[in-house]
């Protein structure tokens, strides 16, 4: 199992339509509208290094108000 946390900007007013339609992707664990440079973060999970990265290019990104993602792998140390 890998994960990744994504950290987004919306557009101006965007974040809590942002987070809801997110929370509804399959593979995401968390989501969690916060105050800062990024409006919503999100931690999501996937079998794979590839399925993770089709989650957040083909699902994550495509969702209406969202401006600019920075992803963050888990790592274990």
């Amino acid at each position: 199992m890998v994960q990744a946390y994504i950290l987004i900007q919306t557009e101006v007013g965007q974040a809590r339509d942002v987070a809801g339609q997110i929370a509804k992707i399959t593979g995401v664990v968390r989501v969690d509208a916060v105050t800062g440079p990024y409006d919503v973060v999100l931690l999501c999970e996937a079998q794979t290094v590839d399925e993770l990265g089709d989650l957040i290019v083909s699902k994550v990104q495509m969702v209406p108000g969202i401006t600019r993602t920075l992803t963050c792998s888990v790592v274990r140390l």
